[in-house]
């Protein structure tokens, strides 16, 4: 007896990559806040700029999946 598979509906797929990618976001801003906090507390001027670059880089994919799958949604 095999079992059938749901479907989702676009619209569900997209809530679904939203709630994915909200995440992204939270996990990309508190990089970027661990960065900034590493520069003004004088820690480590080097690897705060590091940390501020993996930050941005995450929030870069997190602009171009959202764009590219509102692209395909419309």
């Amino acid at each position: 007896m095999a079992k059938r598979k749901r479907t989702l509906t676009r619209q569900e797929e997209f809530d679904i990559l939203k709630l994915v990618l909200d995440k992204f976001l939270w996990v990309s801003v508190a990089i970027l806040l661990y960065g900034m906090w590493r520069i003004v507390h004088d820690l480590d001027f080097h690897v705060g700029i590091w940390v501020l670059g993996a930050g941005v880089v995450l929030l870069l994919i997190f602009m171009a999946i959202l764009v590219r799958e509102y692209e395909v949604s419309r």
